[in-house]
């Protein structure tokens, strides 16, 4: 320790009458010694340097290497000066010529990386490191250890230029990018640092197969697909690849566009940033480290923790944290205090927020308290189209799922989007969880990523309602609330599915697990809609068959017992198919060929013998003013006497027939002949002639009635 000032500050050890002062100071001694300075800033007065005796001949015929481990208080950097002899950088699988090689590693959060390896004599004079690091010297075996001095101190932060933009162009810019092909751009990017991609010129092109998209794939082989039109990432972390994918474009047409892409890829210092709450959508956030040994550091407005809480408007701060070492969620809770029940009718859009850009990891999940009134009902629909239930054989691929709950915990399902129920509605209190899937995780977002729309309404008779639209092209699987572990005792759920026309659902059966009852019975039944019988009813203790066909739309109703042993649980496969269509069926008469006899062939309508006065009273009674008939009765027949000769129909078996006795007309076919068409009704006039067409039996001319004639 020595100081260049003869006369000021002095520096003393020991105590006593061994005390020693000066202006320097030499230390051999091993063991701990305690320093006295006599002026306030001895920093700025004396230096240190430290001497090691490390070449021992005894170990020269071996390779060695001597390490140097180096620390500077954050933010502070650490410079190694070479200005005496100056380094020149090699390939690492180089050899130096004087068997002295130099190697400067920076300790990361998560790693080592090498900076370089370097030899002797070159134009290099000094590297500065952020932080940590170290800095190595490897001499060959047999090679004397040479003399050399290097200077270590301590400089001011490294500072990065805050931000930085690129402008990048998609293969034969502006003209079309080659048909299906593919082009991949890879992003070095410091772990502290957040990148956003915009796409400045598109022009997409008209697909004949498959479509155009770009995807993005991160160091921690996150992968996420885009099309063109959607908003890109705006906030990813740490280094990434994007890859621009092409359809096979229709060029048939004459000035046909193809696919040309001008993008701008910018990068921003991550550190520190401000919270604004009201751009959480009333979330709260959860951010806890999740490696106590590793260097990450969070500060919560300018203080250090190791879990923090975000409620209000605040300033965070991430030094040396990665992914890795953090994670994140969010809750919001949703009630009848926030809203009111005169306010039920509104819906609340459940959002996935941007976080801010400071933060080093992704949203892993984000929960929604659900409380309903206490006679109240929550509803869920998706604004993306209907969700589908993740299940054995109908898994969901998408990079979200959705696990519904009730207030306790139970899971009452996982959803995901891309399915057929279209409507949950819950008679409970309830939470909804929007989760990464695998090793996907919920990136950030230019825009707020809509998950679904919850709505309160009033009480419902069954717990659960699932309004479900079946649909042509893939079965449908429906598994009962709670699905594997099963049902809770006593509750009810009800299926309301809709079945497109001209087609039939098949239901089948299948998992299905029942329980040995202590009060009650479990019961599935099947009822169509507007119809009071059931097509189908089955409980615990009744074999049935496990399938059944329903030709319009339906109610699936389940409920279930108190169990004594055991659990009820069920998954329902609904798969569509068209309705066969019921041909006539012709009838076989085994005693002849020929079809039987219509009214019209028959004859039955032909009589051997009619009484005239039967046949022209209408007659008379139109003519008598014309003096043609004399005075005749026009009383009513109240039925045949004995002096009538009974009507009979010609070929008909007229012996059979009894006298006196009113028989009607018989038709082989036991029907009521059909009546003709007539035109209506109009009064006759005198001296015309009326024929009807329609009643005109075929190649019969009408015939003229004589005046006077009958």
């Amino acid at each position: 320790i020595s100081s260049a000032k003869v006369k000021g500050c002095k520096v003393c050890k020991g105590a006593g009458l061994s005390r020693q002062c000066g202006t320097s100071l030499l230390l051999k001694e091993s063991t701990p010694v305690s320093l006295v300075f006599e002026c306030t800033t001895p920093q700025d007065v004396f230096r240190v340097e430290i001497v090691r005796d490390i070449g021992k001949t005894s170990l020269a015929f071996f390779n060695r290497k001597f390490t140097w481990n180096l620390k500077a208080s954050e933010p502070k950097a650490l410079k190694v000066d070479f200005t005496s002899t100056g380094l020149r950088q090699m390939n690492p699988s180089q050899i130096c010529p004087d068997g002295h090689s130099y190697t400067l590693q920076v300790l990361q959060p998560t790693e080592k990386v090498s900076i370089g390896k370097y030899c002797s004599l070159g134009s290099i004079r000094s590297i500065q490191i952020q932080n940590l690091g170290s800095f190595s010297l490897d001499v060959r075996a047999g090679q004397k250890l040479e003399e050399r001095r290097f200077n270590v101190s301590v400089g001011e932060e490294i500072k990065s230029n805050g931000s930085s933009s690129s402008i990048l162009l998609s293969a034969n810019y502006p003209n079309s990018f080659p048909d299906d092909d593919v082009m991949e751009w890879y992003f070095q990017v410091p772990d502290q640092h957040k990148t956003s991609v915009q796409f400045l010129n598109l022009t997409q092109p008209h697909c004949l197969k498959k479509e155009t998209a770009v995807e993005y794939h991160t160091k921690k082989r996150l992968a996420f697909l885009l099309s063109l039109t959607e908003p890109q990432l705006d906030t990813v972390l740490g280094s990434f690849s994007l890859m621009l994918r092409n359809c096979e474009m229709d060029r048939r047409k004459v000035g046909s566009p193809g696919l040309s892409l001008k993008l701008k890829v910018s990068t921003t210092n991550a550190k520190s940033c401000k919270v604004d709450m009201r751009d959480l959508d009333g979330l709260s956030l959860y951010i806890e480290k999740l490696r106590p040994a590793s260097g990450c550091e969070m500060k919560m407005n300018f203080v250090t923790k190791e879990k923090i809480t975000v409620t209000s408007d605040c300033i965070l701060a991430f030094n040396n944290c990665s992914a890795e070492d953090v994670h994140v969620t969010a809750v919001r809770v949703i009630g009848e205090c926030l809203f009111g029940w005169g306010f039920s009718w509104l819906p609340v859009r459940l959002t996935v927020p941007m976080l801010p850009p400071c933060i080093p990891s992704p949203l892993s999940s984000v929960t929604w308290t659900l409380r309903a009134p206490l006679h109240g009902t929550v509803e869920l629909t998706s604004p993306i189209g209907p969700l589908k239930q993740s299940l054995p054989g109908q898994s969901c691929n998408d990079s979200i799922i959705i696990k519904v709950a009730e207030d306790d915990g139970v899971p009452i399902g996982l959803y995901c989007p891309h399915g057929a129920i279209e409507k949950i509605q819950i008679h409970k209190q309830m939470s909804v969880t929007v989760s990464s899937t695998g090793d996907k995780a919920m990136l950030s977002f230019k825009h707020v990523k809509h998950v679904l729309n919850a709505i309160f309404r009033d009480a419902i008779s069954e717990r659960y309602i699932f309004s479900v639209s079946s649909k042509k092209e893939t079965p449908v699987l429906l598994a009962t609330p709670g699905w594997p572990v099963g049902m809770k005792s006593f509750s009810t759920v009800s299926w309301i599915v809709s079945v497109p026309p001209n087609m039939e659902a098949v239901l089948t059966f299948t998992n299905l697990s029942q329980p040995k009852c202590r009060n009650h019975h479990t019961n599935i039944n099947v009822q169509k809609m507007n119809h009071a019988e059931e097509d189908y009813s089955r409980r615990e203790d009744q074999e049935a068959k496990n399938e059944i066909t329903v030709a319009e739309n339906f109610y699936l109703n389940m409920s279930n017992c108190n169990p004594e042993k055991g659990s009820f649980s069920v998954i329902t496969r609904i798969t569509l198919k068209k309705k066969k269509i019921n041909h006539q069926v012709s009838i076989y008469n085994p005693n002849g060929s020929n079809f039987t006899k219509t009214r019209k062939d028959n004859e039955s309508h032909v009589y051997a013998s009619i009484e005239d006065t039967m046949v022209y009273t209408c007659l008379m009674t139109n003519n008598a003013e014309t003096g043609v008939y004399g005075e005749f009765d026009t009383s009513p027949i109240t039925g045949h006497t004995n002096s009538q000769k009974p009507l009979f129909p010609k070929d008909t078996g007229a012996d059979d027939i009894e006298v006196g006795v009113y028989n009607p007309f018989r038709f082989p076919s036991q029907q009521v002949p059909p009546l003709p068409d007539r035109p209506p009704s109009q009064p006759l006039v005198d001296n015309e002639i009326y024929s009807s067409d329609k009643e005109r039996p075929p190649n019969v001319e009408p015939e003229q009635e004589e005046e006077g004639g009958h």
